[in-house]
């Protein structure tokens, strides 16, 4: 008998979600950008900027971008790192990896770019300085399983970064319940031509960890010390991991 998890709201079959989720991306890649523009008011930028600045990569250091997509990070984390390093920008996703290979090489950023499953990543044990998966958690369904293989893969000392939506403050929760319901769905059926992608973007948003519980899952699968930095009244937070 087949196990059950969450796709938003709904319960699926483990082996049911990874198709739908991969139909999501599919769907909305050529205009995922475009969206999160619009449906963050361009402040998705600033908390990935703020994101690499957190990481504080040094010329030379090894950087694996998981659901890296468009590649907005693994441009930014290129350019850290410089000639002498290395990023490779993966995602489950081949509509996703595709697009964003095409914009990289656009920019000019010459990085590999590696169609992977973050619960069996295809690295040996202690081979990065950073890894990093940005609004990529949320759709794994084994995400102590994934965390498990992000700390496997990076060296002693290395450094985990989580970006993800979080629970916001009290205050802000009724308005950004409409905007999620309401709003979204429809930005969605106007810039990409799908409402329901974006429903389920809503619905994923309320189903992951709060950050308490995510630190606790990185504690977990052996994070030493983990720091969290709520953004923009804890609509995202941004986990820092150290592994022992």
């Amino acid at each position: 008998m087949s196990s059950k998890t969450h796709f938003g709201f709904q319960q699926v079959d483990e082996q049911d979600k990874a198709r739908r989720v991969r139909s999501v991306f599919d769907s909305v890649a050529s205009r995922y950008d475009l969206m999160n523009d619009m449906m963050s008011a361009g402040a998705h930028r600033a908390w990935k900027a703020y994101a690499v600045a957190v990481a504080g990569l040094k010329g030379g250091e090894r950087v694996l971008d998981i659901a890296a997509g468009t590649g907005d990070l693994t441009r930014a984390f290129a350019r850290r790192v410089g000639p002498r390093g290395l990023v490779l920008h993966s995602d489950i996703n081949e509509a996703m990896l595709r697009t964003g290979r095409d914009r990289l090489l656009d920019d000019g950023v010459l990085t590999p770019s590696l169609l992977a499953d973050a619960e069996a990543l295809p690295f040996a044990s202690g081979q990065f300085d950073l890894v990093s998966v940005a609004f990529g958690l949320r759709n794994m369904t084994h995400k102590e399983q994934a965390l498990a293989e992000m700390n496997r893969v990076l060296k002693p000392g290395g450094r985990l970064m989580v970006l993800e939506f979080s629970k916001v403050v009290a205050p802000l929760q009724k308005a950004y319940d409409w905007y999620s319901f309401e709003v979204l769905p429809r930005l969605g059926q106007w810039i990409a031509g799908d409402a329901e992608s974006y429903r389920y973007l809503a619905e994923s948003i309320r189903m992951h960890p709060d950050a308490p519980t995510l630190k606790g899952m990185m504690k977990t699968v052996g994070f030493g010390h983990v720091d969290v930095h709520r953004l923009t009244g804890g609509v995202v937070a941004l986990h820092v991991g150290v592994k022992c």
